[in-house]
C-alpha cells in the first residue's frame, strides 16, 4: 500500500542517494587535488586522516570509479523524483540537456593538458564537472515531470482498432481467395479474404479510383474462370472487363469438360459484336414473360417510374407495351418476336394497330382499355396512356441496335451444361440512358434462363450495377444459391442504388448478400457499413494532472470496430468488409480490415500479352441500313396483310358491313343525337 510513511521512507533513500552522489564527487576532487587544497590551506589534521583512509578505496582510484559511481547515486536519486507535471517538456530537450551534461562532465579531464597554470586548470576541471553533473540533474528532473501518459501517440485510434483476421488460406471449387495484409496492434501480419460462398452474393463498394475493378472483380474473373464456371458479364465501361474475360478463357480453357463460347454484345463496335434476339420467342413461354420484359424496358428507359409503379399513367404503357410483344409473339410463331419490330409495331397509327392487336384473344383484356378510349375519342387519355411508351421507345430506332437485337448468333442460357457460354454486354457511359434499357432486357431475359435446376455453376458480375435495372434482383440472389449461381454487383455508394433502384429495394439489396466488400465510401454508406460490422472491445484511458503527480484510469468498452470515418479515409486498395461461410467451412473472423496485394508488375505484362477481342464479322454500312429497312417493311407488310384478312373476313361473314375502327367512330358521330345504338363488339368496336 502507498502509505504516508512508505513515501518519507522512500524520500529518504533518494536524498541519502543524492548526498552519496555530491559526497563522492567532492571526496574525488579533494583526494585528486589535495596538493593543491593543502597549498590553499584548506584542510585539517582530522580531515587529512579522513581523507587519507577514504583515498585508500579502490573507488577513489584513478580518474573515473569515482564520477561514474557518483553518477549512478545520482540516477538512483532520480527514480522517484516527482514534480509538476509539464505538457511542454520535450524529449528534444531532455536529450540535449543530457547529452551536454555528460559530455562536461566526462571531458572536463581535457582542460588539464592545457599549458596553463595548476590553480587556472583545476578550476576550470572542477567547474565543468559540475556544470555537467547539475545539467544531468536537471534532465533527469524534467524526465520525472514530462507526462509519460501522452503515450497514447495513437490520435486517430488505429491500433486500438485492429483485430485479429483470417490468416488461412480456406479454398473449395467455387472459392475466390484474395491475399491481403492487416495491421493488428502495429504488427504487419499476411491474411487472406475466402470467398467460399459466392452463391450468397457478393457486393463491392467503393468510389471511383478505390480499386473496385483492380483489386476485386479482375481476380473474380480469372479465379471463376479458373474453375470452369460460365459466365455473364455487364461491362459498363467497355471493353475494360471483357478483354479480361477473354483472355482469361484463353488461358483456361482446357479446364472445361465442355469448351465454353465466348460472345460479345456491343453496339458501338458493330465489327465486334455478337446479335442476339432478346426476346427470343423459344424463351417466352407465356404472357408473363411479356409482362417481364415489357416492365424492364419500361423502368430502364423511365428510372423515374420505379417509384411510381402501379400508377395508371405506369401501368398503362406497360400492358400496351406487353401487349405488342406478345402478340408479336404468337404471330407466325413469333417470326418477328424482335425488340426493333415492337418498336415498328408501337409506332402504327391506332386505327390499324388496333385491329390487329385485338385479333389475339390473349391480349383483349390488355388492349380494352385503350380501345375503349379510342372509340369514346378520348384521345387525351390515350395519348396519355401510351405516348410515353412510343416517346421512350423511339430513342431505341436506331439502325445500329436494330441489327444487333434483329439477329440470332446465341442464345441467353450461359449455363446450359451442353452450350456453356461467357458472355459480356458493355455499355458506353455517353450512350448510358439508351444502351442501359436494352442491356436491362438482356439481363432480365438471361436471368430467367439461367436461374434453373440442373444447369453448370455460373456467375454473374456486374460492374456499375445501378446504371441497369432489373426488377427482381432481391429474389436472384435468394433462390439462385441453390442453383449454384453466383452473383456479384458492383456499387459506387448505396444512395446511388436507392436513387435508381427506390429506398426500399436498395435497401433489400443491400441487406440480402452475405458478403462484403467495400473501399472508400462515405456519408451514410460508411455509417451502415461500420454499423453492420458491429463494435469489439477497446481499451480506454482517462488522466488526471495536478501539480505533483497524475493519475490514470484504464477501462475497456465496446466500441464500432471499424468507424465510418474510418472507412471514408480508406486508401486505394484498401478494402474492409465481411464474408460467409457454409456449415461444413465455419468461419470464425468474417470482418476484415486489410489491403488486398497485387502483383503490379506482373499484371502490367500479363496485360500487355493481352489478346484483343476478335472481329465477329465485317459489318458494311449498307448491310446495317438494309437490316433496318428490312424490318421497317416487315412490319408494314404484317399490318397490310392483317388488316385486309380481316376485313375480308368481315365483308364476308356481315354482308360487307363495315367493321373497321374508323367505320365506327364516323358512324358514331353521324348518328350522334339521333340514334343510341351500342356500337357493335366486331372489329367496328
Amino acid at each position: 500500500m502507498n502509505t504516508g510513511e512508505d513515501t518519507q521512507g522512500l524520500r529518504k533513500i533518494l536524498d541519502l542517494s543524492r548526498m552519496i552522489s555530491v559526497f563522492l564527487l567532492s571526496m574525488h576532487f579533494y583526494i585528486r587535488f589535495f596538493q593543491m587544497f593543502k597549498s590553499w590551506e584548506w584542510n585539517s589534521e582530522i580531515t587529512d586522516r579522513i581523507v587519507g583512509q577514504l583515498a585508500r578505496l579502490a573507488i577513489f582510484d584513478g580518474w573515473w570509479l569515482a564520477k561514474f559511481a557518483a553518477l549512478l547515486f545520482l540516477a538512483i536519486s532520480l527514480l522517484g523524483v516527482k514534480g509538476r507535471k509539464d505538457e511542454n517538456i520535450s524529449f528534444k530537450k531532455i536529450y540535449l540537456c543530457m547529452g551536454a551534461g555528460l559530455l562536461l562532465y566526462f571531458c572536463g579531464i581535457f582542460f588539464l593538458y592545457l599549458p596553463w597554470s595548476d590553480s587556472l586548470l583545476i578550476g576550470l576541471y572542477s567547474l565543468v564537472t559540475i556544470i555537467g553533473f547539475l545539467l544531468i540533474l536537471a534532465a533527469g528532473t524534467w524526465i520525472s515531470r514530462r507526462i509519460k501518459q501522452s503515450l497514447v501517440k495513437d490520435i486517430f485510434n488505429s491500433e486500438n482498432e485492429t483485430f485479429p483476421q483470417e490468416e488461412r488460406l480456406l479454398e473449395n471449387e467455387y472459392s475466390v481467395n484474395l491475399p491481403a495484409r492487416y495491421n493488428y496492434k502495429g504488427e504487419i501480419r499476411d491474411s487472406w479474404i475466402n470467398l467460399i460462398n459466392l452463391f450468397r452474393g457478393l457486393l463491392v463498394a467503393g468510389t471511383p479510383g478505390a480499386g473496385k475493378s483492380y483489386f476485386v472483380i479482375r481476380h473474380l474473373i480469372d479465379q471463376l474462370i479458373g474453375k470452369g464456371f460460365s459466365m455473364f458479364i455487364y461491362d459498363f465501361k467497355y471493353d475494360d472487363l471483357s478483354v479480361i474475360a477473354y483472355n482469361c478463357l484463353l488461358k483456361y480453357i482446357g479446364r472445361y469438360k465442355v469448351k465454353p463460347k465466348f460472345y460479345v454484345i456491343n453496339f458501338d463496335d458493330l465489327n465486334r459484336t455478337h446479335r442476339c434476339n432478346p426476346l427470343d420467342p423459344a424463351a417466352m413461354t407465356d404472357i408473363t414473360d411479356a409482362t417481364e420484359a415489357s416492365r424492364t424496358i419500361m423502368m430502364g428507359l423511365n428510372r423515374d417510374w420505379i417509384k411510381k409503379q402501379g400508377d395508371f399513367f405506369v401501368e398503362s404503357p406497360i400492358n400496351f407495351l406487353t401487349a405488342i410483344i406478345w402478340y408479336l409473339r404468337k404471330y407466325k410463331d413469333g417470326k418477328y418476336c424482335t425488340l426493333p419490330h415492337v418498336i415498328e409495331l408501337m409506332q402504327a397509327d391506332y386505327e390499324q394497330l388496333f385491329n390487329v392487336l385485338q385479333q389475339e384473344d390473349e391480349i383483349k383484356v390488355l388492349i380494352n382499355p385503350f380501345i375503349s378510349a379510342y372509340r369514346n375519342e378520348a384521345m387525351a387519355q390515350l395519348e396519355g396512356q401510351i405516348a410515353s411508351a412510343k416517346i421512350g421507345l423511339a430513342r431505341l430506332s436506331s439502325p445500329q441496335l436494330y441489327y444487333v437485337l434483329s439477329g440470332n448468333d446465341f442464345t441467353l442460357d450461359v449455363n446450359n451444361p451442353e452450350e456453356p457460354k461467357i458472355i459480356c454486354v458493355g455499355n458506353n457511359p455517353q450512350k448510358l440512358q439508351v444502351y442501359g434499357a436494352v442491356l436491362s432486357l438482356y439481363i432480365s431475359r438471361m436471368i430467367k434462363l439461367v436461374n434453373q435446376k440442373g444447369k453448370l455453376k455460373s456467375a454473374l458480375i456486374f460492374d456499375e450495377f445501378p446504371t441497369i435495372f432489373f426488377n427482381n434482383m432481391d429474389s436472384l440472389i435468394a433462390t439462385a444459391r441453390s442453383n449454384k449461381v453466383a452473383t456479384a454487383l458492383a456499387v459506387q455508394d448505396f444512395s446511388q442504388l436507392k436513387k435508381d433502384y427506390g429506398a426500399e429495394q436498395s435497401e433489400v439489396i443491400t441487406g440480402i448478400v452475405g458478403n462484403i466488400i467495400a473501399g472508400q465510401v462515405t456519408g451514410s454508406t460508411a455509417k451502415t457499413l461500420s454499423e453492420t460490422f458491429g463494435k469489439i472491445m477497446q481499451d480506454r484511458q482517462s488522466k488526471s494532472i495536478n501539480s505533483s503527480d497524475i493519475s490514470i484510469s484504464q477501462s475497456t468498452q465496446l466500441d464500432y470496430a471499424i468507424p465510418a470515418s474510418k472507412i471514408s479515409s480508406l486508401s486505394s486498395g484498401e478494402f474492409v468488409g465481411m464474408v460467409a461461410d457454409n456449415p461444413e467451412e465455419k468461419i470464425i473472423l468474417k470482418m476484415f480490415h486489410c489491403e488486398i496485394q497485387n502483383d503490379h508488375d506482373a499484371i502490367a505484362r500479363e496485360e500487355k500479352q493481352y489478346k484483343p477481342i476478335p472481329i465477329v464479322k465485317q459489318v458494311s454500312i449498307d448491310e446495317i441500313k438494309e437490316n433496318y429497312e428490312n424490318i421497317k417493311s416487315q412490319i408494314d407488310d404484317l399490318l397490310k396483310s392483317e388488316v385486309a384478312i380481316e376485313s375480308k373476313e368481315n365483308n364476308i361473314g356481315k354482308g360487307k358491313a363495315s367493321n373497321k375502327v374508323s367505320d365506327g367512330i364516323k358512324s358514331k358521330k353521324k348518328a350522334a343525337g339521333k340514334s343510341k345504338e351500342k356500337p357493335k363488339t366486331t372489329m367496328s368496336l
